[in-house]
């Protein structure tokens, strides 16, 4: 219910309530006036009577009392005068005329009591007072009652039963009341309608600022609202459109500005201003508590899952896959698929692994949507239980070139949704993709401090810092771990016949030969110059000398082409075990060195288990 309805309802009520009050306080004043107007026109016309009577009966004429009640009859109003003989005059003078005699309850008990009584007669034609009024005797004037009756004073002598007409009296009363509720009514019209005259503008403004800040709330700031008075309403109108104006000229301020960071286009003019410049300051603020939780992670491998996570729980997207680019091989490497980490490639062909030309977000370094150009991408494979699945790739930057590739999958019934969040995505890995950069680059210089710049492998500085971390996984499995020192044959006849080129070759295919005769999972060490040192992982030396002689063997049978033609080598090997030959991680490592040492002095090109019999003797001094 608006205003205007009301104000009208009010005053609708509030007529009906006065007219109510006037009515029923005029009737009810009306009546009471036209009693005690009666009342007193019967007192009036009672005494005048007695008077008149008391005057015949002392001038000796009351016989002709009958000629008076008549000539009574003439005065406008009255309808009967009756005279009543009470008990005492009666016995003293007879009891008189027949008119003179009670015909009813009413005047019997005047006669009897004293006490005057007054009723009104109402009907459909006639409205009639009726007043019963005693005669009392009494000693006071002159003529008075005690010089004719022979009565006590106080005395009922008798009583007059006058009856008068009071309907010009109501129909005077209803149509003073008439001209009232006339004049009321007239008045509550005029009224009426001039209150709303005045509280139009006021209903109008309110109206358009209700209007004006539902759209408001919608995300729509160009509404206006009408100033129609130069008054307080007109000033809150002409306040009200200016606050409107300020707020949309700042939110489309703002709108742009974030747009640029987002690199997402401004809210047209039938978006919601508010809620997309609301929806954009929120991503930009969790993306910089993205960067600010990557920035503090230790590896790579940390910032992937901490995107992985953003992309789940933030973006509702389950279906997705980062690859990182590994430039010297030309291959990519899944990180996560579908939230596994190391997951296979399921949602491309498995060539982009190893040949990574084949991803077109990684060769062109733009981002390829396959929902705004379908089939855009022919390494795109989706298995045939994912039927109308589209993918946008993300190249995210690192140091000028793609260093990690983001694909999102959007099922058939989430392509609008899944492409609406583009935008949005982008500001992550634009703070993702600096940070990745960081790590990158700290991993870079950290494994080239650890691993040997010739052949590759991890070098001597690699070992000490894996100590604690190698001991703690043995003693956590209780497994043992092997130790195998290795050193080239009579390697120094190479530099000096050949030069070091040729013994830099050796080196390297030296390396090759000891990475392809071990597992991955075990470490292949340049421990310096032309000695290496292989820890196999969860292995007892007796296995090792199986790896051993079999590395001996691929070794003896390796031919190296240098600039003075082949050379062929051999090489010894010490093998420990840890914690067979002693509970001490280099203790174990030194043991190794005193197994090459003595298959050095026995003959070369042979394998050596450690005994305690290498270690006492006179041969522990020699260490």
């Amino acid at each position: 219910m608006n205003l205007q309805t009301k104000i009208a309802a009010f005053f609708g009520v509030l007529f009906l309530c006065l007219i109510a009050a006037l009515l029923a306080i005029g009737l009810f004043s009306f009546r009471q006036y036209s009693i005690a107007t009666a009342t007193d026109h019967v007192r009036t016309s009672a005494e005048i009577l007695r008077v008149s009577l008391t005057e015949e009966m002392v001038n000796g004429v009351i016989s002709k009392r009958a000629s008076l009640l008549q000539r009574m009859m003439e005065v406008q109003g009255l309808k009967s005068v009756r005279v009543l003989r009470g008990p005492q005059v009666e016995h003293q003078f007879g009891k008189g005329l027949t008119l003179e005699q009670p015909e009813d309850e009413i005047e019997r008990r005047v006669l009897a009591t004293g006490t005057p009584e007054f009723n009104l007669d109402e009907n459909a034609n006639d409205v009639t007072f009726r007043g019963t009024i005693p005669y009392v005797a009494t000693n006071r004037g002159n003529p008075n009652c005690l010089m004719c009756h022979q009565v006590a004073e106080g005395t009922v002598l008798g009583a007059v039963t006058i009856s008068m007409s009071i309907d010009h009296l109501k129909r005077k009363a209803i149509i003073t009341l008439s001209l009232m509720v006339a004049a009321v009514t007239l008045f509550s019209i005029v009224a009426f309608f001039l209150l709303r005259r005045l509280t139009y503008p006021i209903v109008e403004t309110a109206t358009n600022v209700e209007r004006a800040v539902h759209r408001a709330i919608e995300g729509d700031f160009k509404s206006q609202v009408v100033v129609r008075t130069e008054d307080e309403i007109g000033h809150i109108a002409g306040e009200m459109n200016r606050l409107l104006a300020h707020l949309d000229t700042g939110l489309n301020r703002i709108g742009r500005m974030v747009a640029q960071l987002t690199n997402h286009a401004p809210a047209g003019a039938k978006q919601d201003l508010l809620n997309s410049t609301i929806e954009m300051v929120e991503t930009l603020t969790e993306a910089a508590h993205f960067k600010q939780a990557i920035e503090e992670d230790e590896t790579k491998a940390e910032i992937y899952a901490r995107l992985s996570a953003a992309i789940e729980s933030l973006f509702d997207i389950h279906h997705y896959s980062i690859y990182e680019v590994l430039p010297v091989r030309n291959q990519m490497l899944p990180i996560v698929v579908d939230g596994q980490a190391q997951g296979p490639c399921r949602w491309c062909d498995p060539q982009i692994l190893i040949r990574n030309e084949t991803c077109r977000a990684r060769r062109t370094g733009h981002p390829v949507n396959s929902i705004a150009t379908p089939e855009i991408c022919f390494a795109f494979r989706p298995p045939e239980s994912a039927p109308g699945t589209r993918h946008i790739c993300f190249p995210i930057i690192q140091s000028g070139s793609v260093g990690s590739v983001l694909q999102l999958l959007a099922p058939a019934d989430q392509l609008e949704r899944v492409g609406n969040l583009v935008p949005y995505i982008s500001v992550y890995l634009r703070e993702a993709a600096p940070v990745l950069e960081a790590k990158r680059l700290t991993e870079t210089l950290r494994e080239s401090n650890l691993r040997d710049p010739m052949t590759g492998l991890h070098n001597r500085r690699f070992l000490e810092e894996s100590v604690d971390t190698l001991i703690a996984q043995a003693q956590r499995h209780k497994a043992s771990m092997a130790f195998m020192m290795l050193d080239l044959d009579y390697f120094k006849m190479v530099n000096d016949t050949y030069g070091h080129d040729a013994g830099d070759s050796v080196l390297k295919a030296l390396s090759r030969v000891l990475s392809d005769s071990v597992r991955s999972s075990d470490y292949v060490i340049r421990y310096g110059g032309e000695e290496f040192l292989i820890l196999l992982q969860e292995t007892d030396a007796a296995s090792a000398y199986d790896v051993a002689e079999k590395i001996r063997n691929a070794v003896e049978e390796l031919r190296v082409q240098v600039s003075g033609g082949l050379l062929q080598k051999t090489i010894s090997i010490g093998i420990s075990g840890y914690p067979e030959d002693s509970d001490t991680f280099w203790q174990a490592v030194k043991f190794a060195d005193v197994a090459l040492y003595h298959a050095k002095e026995t003959g070369r090109n042979r394998v050596v288990r450690f005994t305690k019999a290498l270690w006492e003797g006179g041969n522990k001094q020699d260490y």
